[in-house]
């Protein structure tokens, strides 16, 4: 664990007379959207800070993000627009101008528009967060085409819809109050690697006595930091909910005034809840009876009592039950009457962000274009029925972060599919292009910022020009308008208008984030105290009518996994795979220093598997299923529970042994609700190959 409060600095010193400080935010996707502060000295980035004027950023970042003036000024670093000029894949690649890589890119989109423009499809994600350079000149341009829509659920659509179903939306209780609560339920998440700064309230809630609970598969970081690990099996958080009820309901730690008044369907929640006794849960989340009866105690009787749910609990195919399963738990104990009570699994609900204005969805004109899901683009770009033809993709990585990549990986090489990838570094997706555009970094543009982690807006102003040739995504887009003819004022908009676009003036000043850098929300500092809830009944809804009316069970249940741990011989191991601690997604896996750190690609195994499969500590070993196989080497590790394996993320699949990454075993199947990816719902077998 470690908050970098350190700046990175180039070998000379900074003279203050001669330099610029520039007020800038995180793009990366994680709950903390830091704020931090760029000095620049003779137009080159030589200090990059958290800002210490932001309450949440606190002047510290973490180690990825301190490291991004090498990032920027990375010597691999596209700079100019390049055109493939060999076979798919080969590499091959030949500068061209601007002009002639817009020209003939528009003029090939232009074409498939008047044959069947859904056969076009934008490929998207978090490859930056914010509202300007992640969604919004894109999505006009799209929109306008008419292309296919990209339904975007790779990372946590699962957890954000069942969440709505429960609380109306992704809203819960503020971070900064997680320090006075007694009692913390870090649920489904690696906080010291992937939420930092919230770390720091949970180290202040303890010590002010606060007890730390970590719920996950992995002994994470934070599981060697918290004052109990709860190591269940993958997909089974769902059934420890319930068993967590069950035992509120017995021993009548239950808040029947909260119930009563700002709840919907406790009768029926609690008739299915008392089929979860002890012994039920413990044999099938794989852990002891009596960590099922103290956890409940202690959540029972413990006031204030607070969850940090993440998103590695619903990267599986029951993965929105479980969200909501979890999300009812605070208002059973009434945990929502006090501010530091209740539950954060993400605040980006809490935004009122101006999506139609940044977005202008009503340039589809009435049209209503296919969906394609994201997370399983392999069988779209292999559908022979109706097939994609063009794919653009920017800020994402498809065949390096999409499950099933050797579908994935087929998909992209097809010879009759014209790729176009907006990027900062030739990555694995890169390399099956036919034109690669130069992004610039969050150093170079303009854009504005929401969070799921706080409730602050952020500004993110240009500190330094961009590198070579770079342009920023919003002007491409504008650029490829302007030569396919879409002639509405709003592809005019430049990036600091639409900035301004994103927030309402009365909701957030715009002035107040040029000055400071960020904007706090103006919100109650105990939301749900007295029910108020974002759902249609302005309640807590166990019971969810809106799921009942697509004929789904209104309630929670536990939904077992497609491949759950123990039910096939063949492949005998779960593997989950979470990131590796220094990167993100597959972002940073190129800066040399933070690869340095990981060394390599690694499954983390338990000795007791490991040495039935005679497997030592270091080999290279093979891990297969189904779906592929991939090498990489073992660390015999207590970080891994027995009947589980740890396939740490994402490594690009060119810095792979045989060219491949973890996600040559994972599986397209989508969740229960949400319809998002199973990362985590993966058997497999290992064993020992020669290096």
């Amino acid at each position: 664990m470690s908050l970098v409060a350190s700046e990175v600095e180039v070998e000379a010193a900074v003279d203050p007379a001669a330099s610029k400080r520039v007020l800038g935010a995180c793009p990366h996707d994680c709950p903390d959207t830091c704020s931090f502060v760029t000095t620049v000295q003779e137009g080159v980035a030589v200090k990059l800070q958290g800002n210490p004027e932001h309450r949440h950023t606190a002047g510290a970042l973490c180690t990825k993000v301190s490291r991004y003036i090498e990032r920027n000024d990375h010597p691999e670093r596209l700079v100019q627009p390049l055109r493939r000029s060999g076979p798919k894949g080969s590499g091959r690649f030949e500068p061209v101008s601007w002009d002639v890589a817009l020209d003939d890119i528009a003029a090939r989109l232009g074409a498939l528009q008047r044959e069947d423009p859904e056969s076009i499809l934008p490929y998207s994600y978090a490859g930056t967060m914010g509202l300007v350079q992640g969604e919004s000149m894109d999505r006009r341009f799209f929109h306008k085409l008419g292309a296919s829509l990209l339904d975007r659920t790779i990372c946590s659509s699962a957890g954000g819809e069942g969440l709505g179903y429960t609380l109306g939306g992704k809203v819960g209780m503020r971070v900064e109050f997680f320090a006075e609560a007694k009692l913390i339920l870090i649920w489904g998440s690696n906080s010291i690697g992937s939420n930092l700064h919230f770390w720091r309230h949970a180290l202040a809630a303890r010590r002010a006595g606060a007890r730390l609970v970590c719920i996950d598969p992995r002994k994470s970081e934070t599981a060697d930091k918290c004052d109990e690990h709860i190591a269940l099996l993958p997909g089974t958080d769902g059934a420890l909910a319930f068993g967590l009820m069950h035992q509120l309901i017995v021993n009548d730690w239950l808040d029947h005034d909260y119930i009563a008044r700002y709840t919907l369907g406790w009768e029926a929640l609690r008739e299915r809840a008392l089929q979860w006794p002890p012994a039920r849960v413990a044999a099938v989340c794989g852990i002891p009876e009596q960590q099922v009866i103290d956890l409940a105690r202690a959540y029972g009787t413990t006031r204030p009592a607070a969850i940090r749910l993440n998103y590695g609990m619903q990267r599986v195919r029951g993965g929105g039950n479980a969200t909501r399963a979890v999300a009812c738990l605070p208002a059973l104990v009434g945990a929502w009457r006090q501010r530091a009570g209740g539950l954060l699994m993400s605040s980006s609900g809490q935004f009122p962000v101006r999506r139609a204005a940044v977005q202008r969805p009503d340039l589809l004109a009435g049209r209503l274009p296919r969906t394609i899901n994201m997370s399983a683009i392999g069988d779209a770009l292999l559908d022979r029925v109706r097939p994609v033809k063009a794919v653009v993709v920017y800020n994402s990585n498809p065949v390096a972060v999409a499950p099933d990549s050797a579908k994935v990986v087929a998909g992209f090489e097809r010879e009759d599919l014209f790729t176009v990838v907006l990027e900062q570094f030739q990555t694995d997706t890169a390399d099956l292009a036919d034109y690669v555009l130069p992004a610039t970094t969050q150093l170079e543009h303009w854009d504005i910022h929401a969070s799921y982690g706080h409730t602050d807006v952020l500004l993110n102003r240009p500190a330094v020009a961009p590198r070579g040739e770079a342009h920023s995504n919003s002007w491409i887009f504008r650029e490829l308008a302007r030569r396919m003819g879409f002639d509405e004022p709003c592809f005019s908009d430049d990036d600091e208008t639409l900035c301004r676009t994103a927030f309402a003036p009365e909701a957030v000043d715009f002035d107040e984030l040029l000055a400071k850098g960020f904007a706090t929300l103006k919100l109650p500092e105990a939301p749900y105290a007295e029910g108020n809830f974002p759902t249609p009944s302005g309640l807590c809804e166990f019971f969810s009518a809106r799921l009942a009316a697509q004929g789904v069970d209104g309630l929670p249940d536990h939904v077992p996994n497609y491949e759950p741990a123990g039910s096939s011989t063949d492949f005998p191991l779960a593997m989950i795979s979470p990131p590796a601690r220094n990167f993100l997604n597959s972002s940073f896996v190129n800066v040399r220093s933070l690869r340095a750190i990981e060394v390599e690609p690694l499954l983390e195994i338990h000795a007791e598997d490991a040495a039935p499969r005679g497997i030592v500590d270091g080999a290279t070993v093979r891990i297969f299923n189904q779906r592929g196989e991939y090498r990489c080497r073992a660390e015999v590790s207590p970080r891994a529970r027995p009947g589980v394996v740890n396939g740490l993320g994402i490594w690009w699949r060119k810095l792979g042994i045989d060219g491949t990454n973890v996600n040559q075993l994972t599986s397209q199947r989508l969740t229960d609700i949400g319809r998002g990816p199973t990362f985590y719902d993966c058997l497999v077998e290992v064993e020992a190959v020669a290096s």
